[in-house]
């Protein structure tokens, strides 16, 4: 259009524009104003979620890197960010969209040790054992190292022992963590983990820092070879905040395959609980890892039966490394919900609740990859990415130390993921939101789930354009805290799902119960708040939600299901003299698990028993009752 056509239109306006100028309110007068016209200046809570991984290591892990992985943490930010990288079987790998943010969390046991025996650095070289290492690595015999540096950590013993190592590889890390962080785009924390394993019975932590080089770099990382005692690693994330002035927290494995250590009911000395250690751990740990590949550590249907969905992605049979058999007694110290049940009675013992922590997902991906949905998984470690005999007949790895090593894929499941209602994609507001345990898990899809509790939520308000801004007005969110409320109220909860927009539609959300009764003994009680297409009888669901999944094709359809799920639920056996949590589960439709698409790409068939459907699931943190 010519310039000169805007004129007669613009001219057009100009009484208009007169007229208004008399009417138009000064600054002065805008600022008498209570409120802005625009109702999301003021809003200060959070408006988005986001995805990531706070597990995810590389080469640099010595048990990955002495095992023969190449991928370092180059490729793992570039892929987590959304970039296609070749993996190290050479098949092309994308994530689906990028994550928001990531931790690479490498061993701090001889961090980076491949990566200095691939490079011949002469740091490595100036130890006897870096010499012998560095020879089996020139002969492709690498794995011979990593039984070797597996059998000295085992023994609390560092076999190369150099500081200015340690130093170098985490300025290196940090360095990483740095370039890669995009501030409102994609988000890096300076973390890594530390291997507890008494026993080889897993008490890892990941350590995740709030803060930048600055800070970070005025510490080497504290490694299961400094101490195997929790207590000592709070200790010195304590050292860390009081000397720097920075924030830090550590987040705990599932712990399945603890044998019943992660949540003992005693310090790793044998003393029962007092105050401060109660108030340390809930201090530095507020979150749980509660599902990765490793096993879903959510329920056991040993610890409870009237559930019919407990049984997921259960991994029971021993600890980490197989050696111990798992007994029914090892059971109630090792999953999620019963340690909520039991951080509520020390509550009441102690003042102070132990295990008062929210819940995510992460990959524990070991292969650079952090890849957690079904159709696109790579697996936990380089040497059981997509192949036609992961999951039939497992890895099989000859070694002089030792003569064979199996490893078996079709027991593992692709999970999980970390997601986090924070204001803004930054180190800071995602941290902030991990220590206040605004967040949930998912087991591999990137469903949003929302929950808020309080006293006076009335059912239509589930369907209110501005439900965040009554929740967090009138209630708290998931991760807070409801005291006591008016006389004779009961608590009410709204809750929100949507379902991943390239996932499963959404078949039911549940809240979960856990209290303690009169008499101190422990409860619990899952309620069908909501079900898609069908009716709730008796606080569940009038049947199931059917399944569309063609295996042979390893496809379904979103025929069955709701792509959104809303519900209001009232606690009905409320005692508000009694202690509580409450927390969601949202559970998918019945999807093929990656053994079906593993199955029909490569063209096998898998063994007898093999699971090829799963019902992919979200957990929130809790919203825990305390009476006053």
């Amino acid at each position: 259009m010519r310039l000169g056509a805007t004129v007669p239109l613009f001219a057009a306006f100009l009484p208009a524009i007169v007229i208004a100028q008399e009417f138009t309110l000064s600054q002065d007068d805008y600022a008498e104003r209570e409120t802005p016209y625009s109702p999301y200046v003021s809003q200060h809570y959070p408006q988005n979620v986001y995805f990531g991984d706070t597990h995810l290591h590389t080469s640099w892990s010595a048990d990955a890197g002495l095992a023969g992985a190449t991928l370092g943490p180059d490729a793992a930010y570039r892929v987590a960010r959304g970039e296609r990288i070749q993996s190290q079987s050479g098949q092309p790998v994308q994530l689906i969209r990028p994550l928001d943010f990531v931790v690479v969390a490498d061993h701090a046991e001889n961090l980076g040790i491949a990566d200095y025996l691939n490079r011949g650095d002469p740091l490595v070289l100036e130890t006897e054992v870096g010499r012998r290492w560095f020879s089996y690595f020139e002969g492709g015999n690498g794995i011979d190292a990593a039984y070797e540096w597996s059998a000295a950590n085992a023994e609390g013993v560092d076999p190369i022992d150099s500081v200015e190592m340690q130093s170098r590889v985490w300025d290196k890390v940090i360095e990483n963590a740095e370039r890669y962080y995009e501030p409102g785009v994609f988000t890096t924390f300076i973390g890594y983990e530390w291997t507890s394993g008494p026993g080889s019975n897993n008490l890892h932590r990941n350590v995740l820092f709030r803060d930048g080089a600055d800070r970070a770099r005025q510490i080497i990382p504290f490694s299961a070879l400094d101490s195997d005692d929790p207590e000592d690693l709070w200790a010195y994330l304590n050292d860390y905040e009081q000397e720097t002035g920075g924030r830090v927290l550590a987040i705990p494995h599932n712990g399945n395959l603890s044998n019943g250590m992660m949540f003992m009911l005693e310090t790793f000395d044998g003393e029962a609980f007092d105050v401060d250690y109660a108030q340390m751990r809930a201090r530095f740990e507020p979150l749980l890892e509660v599902t990765q590949p490793k096993g879903t550590s959510e329920a056991h249907p040993l610890l409870s039966p009237d559930d019919a969905f407990a049984d997921f992605e259960i991994m029971d049979a021993s600890n980490l490394t197989g050696t111990v058999p798992k007994e029914p007694g090892m059971l109630p110290t090792e999953y999620a919900r019963e340690a909520l049940k039991l951080g509520l009675a020390e509550a009441q013992r102690l003042g102070e609740n132990p295990f008062k922590f929210g819940m995510i997902g992460s990959t524990d991906s070991h292969n650079a990859i952090p890849s957690t949905r079904e159709e696109n998984w790579f697996g936990k470690i380089h040497f059981v990415e997509p192949s036609d005999h992961r999951a039939t007949e497992g890895v099989f790895i000859e070694s002089a130390v030792d003569p064979s090593f199996s490893i078996y894929d079709r027991d593992l499941g692709a999970s999980g993921l970390a997601a986090v209602w924070a204001t803004e994609n930054t180190r800071e507001a995602i941290w902030d939101a991990m220590k206040r345990r605004e967040v949930f898990a998912t087991t591999g899809t990137r469903m949003r789930v929302r929950i808020f509790g309080g006293w006076d939520f009335e059912a239509d308000e589930v369907s209110r354009p501005d439900f965040a801004t009554q929740g967090y007005a009138r209630g708290v969110p998931m991760g807070g805290d409801l005291r006591s409320g008016p006389d004779g109220a009961a608590p009410t909860f709204m809750v929100r799902a949507l379902r991943d927009p390239d996932g499963p539609n959404l078949d039911r959300i549940q809240v979960v119960k856990g209290w303690l009764g009169e008499n101190g003994e422990m409860q619990e009680r899952i309620y069908d708040v909501v079900c898609a297409d069908r009716e709730i009888i008796d606080a569940a669901c009038d049947g199931n939600v059917g399944n569309t999944v063609d295996v042979q094709n390893a496809t379904y359809t979103n025929t069955i299901g709701r792509a959104v799920l809303g519900g209001w639920w009232q606690d009905p056996d409320f005692d508000p003299a009694l202690q509580a949590f409450y927390y969601v589960r949202v559970l998918q439709i019945p999807s093929p698990r990656w053994t079906a698409y593993d199955a029909v790409y490569f063209n096998v068939e898998m063994p007898e028993g093999t699971r090829m459907t799963v019902q992919d699931r979200a957990y929130t943190s809790p919203i825990w009752y305390t009476p006053e």
